[in-house]
């Protein structure tokens, strides 16, 4: 069957999804190194468990209260300030607080409280080989002096770190709660330090604190001296500023700004003075002009004589009307009342230039005040003026100084609360539970270290047989056999013990040119005809005649890979098997170099195949014969060391000798070198009918055989299939599936019959 005619039988190397029953023979496979690495890391942890130094862990906790920070701070002030304390949904301020208590201030107050220096389980360090002589060396020296204060230092450092190594903070969940662990040998000492933690990590908080606040208090007295001569010199500024500008004010209000007022309103008052007493005067003016005595208004003026004249003049009128109505204008007495009403008349114009003499002048007076006090309102205002650019540049001077006291003012109220609460002895944190001695250790976990030993141990046994599986490179299956070589699996024959002195048939009985074997392999098919080892000769049997076809003198060779894969005894009981049933057989050792099958049933040869082809012996001299089967033997004897095998065996000699043979023989068998080593195999292959490939079960590597097969092609192309020998029974159903053949071999009992 050639490759072509076998790959359509082989599955599928595409497949995908995952291969079930792999895993399982793979678990099968490597359960016993999974067990042994679990069980050794077992005993491992267990030792550890059960001879580590017990370790005490002791707890105290801390509740994180704001509220009492907040309440001193309402104590101190108004209560409606920011006090600047972080807001209690702050996850951060939380977590700020376990690394404060894991710190090494708060270690350093606890060394220092407990005197840790000189406890003696901080003392228990293993001190290397170097310092313990030294340290001794030094006590021989001086035994009495001090110790150095780099030494002292040095030592705290250490016992600070161990402090801290051994300490542990954490936050109960989302609540405020810290909890702080301790661990030690001594579940009194752990309870002690735990409660010291806490108790330094408190009066770290106060000193923090206090701390602080001396410092806010030192830096706002600086600042407000500071402030307090700035707000000084800036009113000195202000002060020494209005007397240099005259800048002087009454009632909150400059003096040059009350005077324009003051002016502006004398002056409104004069224009007023002025128009009235103009006014007054254009009127008798146009009295005068018109000389209308009697007109309406000379009777506004505000003159007693005119009115009283006006007023006789009006009696006199009204007689002297009468009178000329009754006596006619003519009388005298009409006459002498026009006469008197001419004297009212001129006695009245009279007043009235007098009058207009008087409103002039005070026409004139008012004007003059008014243009006096204009003069004094423009004097004024140009002042004003003046007094304004000063009076912003003041302003500018009295904000700054105002500035300052209300800084000067702020800071020292600051102060006095920062003062007061220097004094207040409250923190940000309490104590909930104080931590009690531990009955029982914390430290060795002995059911999680067992826990996690086993899963440890399992874990490195699945690795290494991980490593196992993958680096898997022999051939275990007949599965392997077809997918890797797309060659036809044949069987397997199952690994046997050998044991010497195999033949039945003792030296006198054979005689000098029979078959004697040495060991129970040569001959295992003849004695367990029914076994497994023998069916699988007859598979062989069937496809060796299947490759070569229906020709007499069958010439079948026997080829392996490498040396030692058991060839030589399969290709005695091949040959053993052929003879057995009937058949003229024929088996040559042909391996020129490491005679194999000589050494196991030649042991009487004395000359062979290499004198038959070289030195023209003859045949019939060399050929050994079993007596009980009728195999006939062609060995080869190794005298020295021949260089030129492959030409031997390709020589017109040997194809001679094998046409011969052929003519008298049904079957040659061939034994014939590996292919790694030389290419003998190679060079015969032309005169060979078939071939049958050995490869030992678990020894012989898959890439070695692969590349065997990709350099010979041409016995390949002859092969009629692959024999899996020295196959460990015990074995080899951890490698199969439950759907292959060889798997339920255990099944076959009644086929098989291991022994005769």
């Amino acid at each position: 069957m050639d490759k072509a005619q076998t790959s359509e039988f082989l599955p599928s190397q595409n497949e995908s999804g995952i291969d079930l029953n792999e895993i399982v023979s793979t678990i099968k496979r490597q359960w016993r190194i999974v067990a042994l690495c679990g069980i050794l890391m077992l005993f491992l942890g267990a030792a550890f468990a059960f001879t580590a130094t017990p370790k005490y862990t002791a707890s105290s906790t801390l509740f994180i209260d704001g509220d009492n920070k907040q309440i001193a701070d309402q104590l101190l002030s108004d209560g409606n300030r920011n006090s600047g304390y972080p807001t209690r949904d702050d996850d951060a301020t939380v977590l700020s607080e376990v690394e404060i208590l894991r710190s090494e201030r708060v270690a350093t107050l606890v060394v220092e409280r407990l005197d840790l220096v000189n406890d003696p389980e901080f003392q228990k360090r293993a001190p290397s080989l170097v310092s313990t002589v030294v340290t001794t060396l030094k006590s021989l020296v001086a035994s009495d002096t001090p110790p150095k204060t780099e030494d002292v230092e040095a030592l705290k450092q250490d016992v600070k770190e161990a402090l801290m190594r051994n300490t542990s903070a954490s936050r109960v969940g989302r609540t405020y709660i810290l909890e702080v662990d301790y661990v030690s040998r001594s579940p009194e000492t752990a309870a002690k330090i735990a409660n010291a933690i806490v108790d330094a990590y408190l009066e770290d908080q106060y000193n923090s604190k206090f701390d602080a606040t001396r410092r806010a208090s030192d830096w706002l007295q600086t600042r407000i001296e500071a402030l307090r001569q700035k707000s000084l010199d800036s009113d000195l500024l202000v002060q020494k500023f209005r007397a240099e500008k005259g800048l002087i004010a009454t009632g909150g209000e400059l003096v040059s700004e009350q005077q324009l007022t003051q002016i502006n309103t004398n002056l409104v008052k004069a224009q007023s003075a002025a128009a009235d007493a103009k006014s007054k005067y254009d009127s008798v003016q146009a009295v005068v002009a018109s000389g209308d005595i009697r007109s309406a208004v000379v009777g506004s003026l505000e003159s007693p004589v005119i009115n009283k004249l006006q007023q006789e003049a009006l009696d006199v009128s009204r007689r002297e009307a009468e009178i000329s109505k009754r006596f006619g204008r003519d009388h005298y007495q009409a006459v002498l009342l026009r006469s008197k009403l001419q004297e009212y008349d001129e006695v009245m114009f009279k007043e009235l230039r007098r009058i207009a003499g008087t409103y002039r002048q005070e026409y004139e007076v008012a004007s003059a005040s008014q243009k006096a006090l204009e003069g004094q309102v423009a004097a004024a205002t140009s002042t004003s003026a003046v007094a304004n650019d000063d009076l912003v540049q003041l302003r500018e001077h009295e904000r700054a100084a105002e500035t300052y006291k209300t800084l000067y003012e702020t800071y020292l109220q600051r102060f006095q609360e920062a003062s007061q609460r220097e004094s207040f002895p409250v923190t940000a944190a309490r104590v909930v539970t104080r931590a009690e001695p531990p009955q029982d250790a914390s430290y060795p976990k002995k059911p999680l270290i067992l826990a996690l030993a086993l899963v440890m141990g399992c874990g490195v046994g699945a690795a290494i047989g991980a490593y196992r599986e993958f680096g898997e490179r022999f051939f275990r299956t007949g599965e392997q056999v077809q997918k890797e070589l797309s060659m036809e699996f044949i069987g397997q024959i199952p690994l046997e013990k050998h044991e010497a002195g195999g033949s039945k048939l003792d030296a006198s009985r054979v005689g000098p040119r029979g078959v004697l074997s040495k060991s129970n392999l040569d001959r295992y098919i003849i004695d367990h005809p029914l076994s497994s080892f023998a069916e699988t000769i007859r598979s062989a049997k069937i496809a060796a005649d299947f490759k070569a076809g229906h020709k007499s003198g069958r010439v079948i060779g026997m080829v392996s890979v490498l040396p030692r894969e058991g060839k030589s005894t399969v290709a005695v009981n091949f040959a053993q098997h052929l003879a057995k049933q009937g058949a003229r057989t024929l088996l040559i050792d042909a391996d020129l170099r490491n005679p194999g099958a000589t050494r196991a049933i030649g042991a009487n040869a004395r000359s062979g195949l290499y004198e038959v082809l070289s030195e023209s012996q003859s045949v019939e001299d060399v050929l050994l014969t079993d007596v009980e089967t009728g195999l006939v033997f062609l060995p080869t004897i190794i005298k020295q060391r021949i260089l030129f095998s492959a030409e031997l065996l390709s020589s017109g000699a040997m194809n001679d000798l094998l046409a011969s043979f052929s003519k008298t023989f049904d079957y040659i068998v061939l034994d014939l070198p590996p292919l790694g080593p030389v290419v003998d195999a190679r060079a015969i292959s032309s005169k060979i009918d078939s071939f049958l490939m050995i490869i030992e079960w678990g020894s012989t590597a898959r890439r070695i055989v692969r590349t065997a097969v990709q350099t010979h092609p041409s016995i390949m192309r002859k092969c009629a299939g692959v024999i899996l020998n020295k196959v460990d029974l015990s074995k080899v159903k951890l490698y199969l599936h439950q759907d292959e053949n060889f798997y339920h071999n255990s099944r076959y009992g009644d086929y098989y019959l291991e022994t005769k």
